[in-house]
């Protein structure tokens, strides 16, 4: 029995290999693109999938990826008909808690305009509101937005959720396309953590925007397609928005002339809120094996057919 670890994006291979065969020492270790005898080859996790490039692996039992988003992928002709899991921890990944929670903490504590005061040289406080004042609005409920949501009900921000089915998280919810207007009417702070699907394709947009309170905020850390570019640009140069922070791109890297990079209402961020490295993914490969060989589905295992 062996798995191949493609483009994993973090670790080299002795850390990689000590790591798993300590836990599970009858598993051997191979590294694309030294395959070795693809007969073998029962378990593939990856980062970014070569399945152009892939041979046939007719003994494959399953795949685990570290991408959060699969939808560069999931509709690929080549991608084996196996299960697929996520490398996500069930419990959320604190990276990507921390990360939300700093942004909509800095939004909110008016950070960015601060920053502007200081490039001018400006003493000045600006008015501040209390969190249970302000409307929190996750698009997404998942595995990596529930724990920032529920943080930041517990600083007593008025925080709700968006989600396509109804979700009883003991947060607000609302759900459905029937249900957005009224949930991004109530929300000053929107945070996304969607999946990428037809549906969501393009979510923050004139139209969205134009339903949410004059002068708020985005936060995206979603997908780059999630976001118009056109239509933030301008929802933000006409004070719809006051200020987003974007972390995903469309293309990434972003293109030196975006016109994101030089916004004063825009921060940039090189797709870094989830980093995750060896000793956080390791052991979640070893736990979906085990549970695999054992008979049980993998932990985070991904729908086909609504592409997460």
């Amino acid at each position: 029995m062996a798995l191949l670890i493609s483009n994993i994006l973090t670790g080299d291979a002795e850390i990689w290999r000590a790591a798993i065969t300590k836990e599970l020492p009858d598993l051997e270790v191979r590294f694309w693109p030294d395959v070795g005898d693809a007969n073998d080859i029962e378990y593939i996790a990856f980062g970014r999938p070569n399945f152009d490039e892939f041979p046939a692996f007719p003994n494959l039992k399953a795949m685990l990826t570290r991408q959060a988003g699969v939808d560069g992928f999931i509709r690929h002709p080549k991608i084996p008909d196996v299960p697929l899991g996520k490398l996500e921890p069930t419990s959320g990944d604190p990276m990507m808690t921390e990360y939300t929670v700093m942004h909509v903490l800095r939004l909110h504590r008016n950070m960015p305009e601060y920053e502007a005061r200081q490039a001018a040289k400006e003493w000045k406080p600006v008015d501040q509101l209390r969190p249970e004042d302000r409307g929190v609005g996750f698009l997404g409920l998942g595995t990596m937005a529930r724990p920032p949501a529920k943080i930041l009900q517990q600083l007593e921000f008025n925080v709700a959720s968006w989600t396509r089915t109804a979700k009883d998280d003991g947060i607000p919810n609302f759900h459905g396309p029937d249900q957005l207007e009224a949930f991004l009417n109530r929300t000053d702070i929107a945070v996304c953590l969607l999946p990428l699907t037809a549906e969501t394709n393009g979510i923050l947009c004139a139209r969205t925007f134009a339903m949410m309170p004059k002068g708020a905020m985005v936060v995206n850390i979603g997908r780059g397609e999630h976001v118009v570019v056109e239509d933030l640009i301008a929802a933000l140069d006409s004070g719809q928005l006051s200020y987003a922070a974007l972390d995903a791109h469309t293309p990434e890297p972003l293109p030196p002339e975006s016109p994101l990079w030089d916004h004063p209402k825009i921060t940039v961020m090189p797709h870094v809120a989830r980093r995750p490295p060896v000793s956080q993914l390791a052991p979640q490969i070893v736990e979906n094996i085990r549970r695999f060989e054992a008979g049980d589905s993998l932990l985070q295992e991904v729908d086909k057919e609504t592409g997460y």
